[in-house]
């Protein structure tokens, strides 16, 4: 049997599913899209039954497409589980009238129930049943109230007679409403207030601006504390022994060894500078990025299911659209501050081509990552906020422009923002844990062999010599346009690699103010890490991806060359 669980967005489906599933669950995407789903399984009556958790959608004639998808998946349930939000039931019936009319078995969940006492909202259940002829079971997923019941009516979904004109569609809903909802005055709760405050600009921006900060500081504590307490000490204590008895093994030198190895530094192996496949390969998806991005999962999905994220993407929708995409890409560029590897994967969420390339570009040339941060902070910092406002302004200012450029030259237009605003809620901590292990199976298996088909390309380059030509002839623009010494060659030669380390290799050759920025600025700009680059390969395609790097090359030579005019 094919359960799918169907209802409009933020209605708690994904709370139900995490509800009526074990921890084996899989995160797809629906073939020939980017769009997302999650199926698992569970037991009905001593059988198994497969659950999918289709897209959101408002309604069965799709806008969108997450809701073509969710019509396409409906064509193959077995049951289908309408999922309401029982705080908004006018707006829920739309689409169970619509699946009525589609005659498919059918069960509803009156989801988030504990709501209605708060809001003033009663409604009679039997009523409804009588109505609907379909079974309606109240639940409140995250105490996990009614579920059992659920699952014991699955049985009971039936094929409804109810009949209705689709013109007088609304009038039925406001009928039906009538019959069994009344709703009593109540007072406004604090987080009620503090919801309607965070989508008002004069309050939602300061809001905006301190969960950003506390973003930051929660994200950079605990990526730093993982590399710093846990992955360091493993890869140092357990890992490098073994990959120094394997290069003892393999002769501590030649083409192979530099590959699977690295070249040594002092005889010991260094993870931000060997580049080899199983060294600088493993370390940086598995000991660099993966703590970063765990830190970033475990902040992004409080936010989510806390209620802030659609706040947010409203808050900063209309600067968005100039920039040709709409408010939801704002969680692209939250993630990649953390690492651009995750902020690429979830350009997935924007629904068109146009819009994930333009995100993706600016991400890439104008987001940098948390490594990346704090090594132009370690150069620059000592000149104070002169140094590092130059060069963080500087990049803000090129992520703007260029935006804008984009969506001019770009043929197509960005979609308007359609979010449902949930109610604040405190998260459910079960359902917050196993999304967030979710995604790290998800980038595991998708981001890891990408990264070291990267590095292990890049390192076959240098080791073949053709980065250091590559370096040679392109010394004249780093000395000409950019005004910095032809030492610096090898740092945006090593960029490609790893920009934290490509910065650090700045520190000795003694630049003035002006010099730092520009590198700082170049650097950023010019072309992404590696893991990044073989990311957007496969989100992108490899044509669109040349388009993008021809942008990132055009436009930091324009900057960096500007920079030095100027500054």
């Amino acid at each position: 049997m094919k359960v799918l669980l169907m209802g409009n967005p933020n209605v708690g489906k994904s709370v139900v599913f995490n509800r009526l599933t074990g921890a084996d669950v899989i995160a797809s995407n629906y073939p020939g899209t980017t769009v997302e789903f999650t199926q698992g399984s569970m037991k009905i009556e001593g059988e198994k039954a497969e659950v999918i958790d289709v897209p959101g959608t408002y309604t069965l004639e799709p806008t969108c497409k997450a809701e073509e998808i969710a019509v396409d998946m409906l064509k193959e349930g077995d049951v289908v589980i309408n999922i309401l939000d029982s705080t908004n039931l006018e707006r829920s019936l739309n689409l169970t009238l619509q699946l009525v009319k589609k005659r498919v078995p059918l069960i509803i969940a009156l989801n988030l129930w504990d709501e209605t006492k708060h809001t003033g909202i009663s409604i009679d259940v039997k009523k409804l049943e009588e109505i609907l002829g379909i079974p309606c079971i109240p639940t409140c997923a995250i105490t996990g109230v009614g579920i059992k019941q659920l699952v014991e009516k699955i049985k009971d979904a039936k094929i409804t007679e109810l009949e209705y004109d689709d013109e007088e569609k609304w009038h039925e809903i406001g009928n039906i409403i009538d019959k069994v909802q009344t709703v009593t005055h109540r007072h406004h709760t604090f987080l009620e207030r503090l919801g309607d405050a965070s989508v008002k600009p004069l309050t939602g921006i300061p809001i905006a601006l301190a969960v950003m900060f506390l973003t930051f500081k929660i994200i950079r504590f605990i990526g730093e504390g993982l590399i710093g307490y846990v992955f360091e000490p493993l890869f140092e204590k357990l890992w490098t022994p073994l990959m120094l008895k394997l290069s003892g093994l393999m002769g501590s030198t030649g083409f192979f060894h530099n590959l699977i190895i690295g070249k040594l530094i002092d005889g010991e192996i260094d993870y931000g500078q060997s580049f080899g496949l199983l060294t600088t390969g493993i370390f940086v998806p598995i000991g660099a990025v993966l703590p970063y991005v765990f830190a970033f999962y475990v902040v992004l999905s409080f936010l989510e299911d806390s209620g802030y994220l659609p706040r947010l993407a409203v808050m900063v929708d209309t600067v968005m659209h100039k920039l040709g995409i709409h408010g939801l890409a704002i969680i692209p560029m939250l993630l990649g501050f953390g690492c651009n590897v995750p902020g690429a994967l979830s350009t997935r969420i924007l629904e068109t081509r146009r819009e994930r390339f333009i995100a993706a570009t600016l991400l890439a040339i104008a987001v940098p990552c948390m490594a990346l941060q704090a090594m132009v902070i370690g150069l620059v910092g000592e000149h104070g906020a002169k140094g590092l406002g130059a060069v963080f302004g500087t990049l803000f200012v090129v992520w703007i422009i260029l935006g804008i450029i984009l969506n001019r030259i770009l043929k197509g237009k960005s979609l308007e923002i359609f979010v449902e605003i949930p109610p604040y809620r405190i998260p459910y901590i079960r359902g917050l844990v196993k999304k967030i292990w979710i995604r790290i199976k998800w980038f595991i298996k998708e981001a890891v062999p990408f990264v070291l088909l990267g590095v292990f390309i890049a390192n076959l380059l240098y080791t073949l010599g053709i980065i250091q030509f590559i370096g040679k002839f392109t010394a004249p623009v780093v000395t000409g346009v950019f005004g910095l010494p032809k030492e610096a060659v090898g740092a945006l030669v090593i960029g490609f690699l790893r920009k934290d380390v490509a910065i650090g290799m700045l520190v000795p050759l003694g630049l003035t103010l002006k010099q730092l920025v520009i590198a700082s600025v170049v650097l950023s700009m010019y072309f992404p890490c590696i893991a990044t680059f073989t990311t957007l390969v496969k989100e992108l395609g490899f044509t669109d991806m040349l388009k993008s790097a021809g942008i990132m090359v055009v436009s930091s030579l324009i900057v960096g060359g500007l920079l030095n005019l100027v500054l």
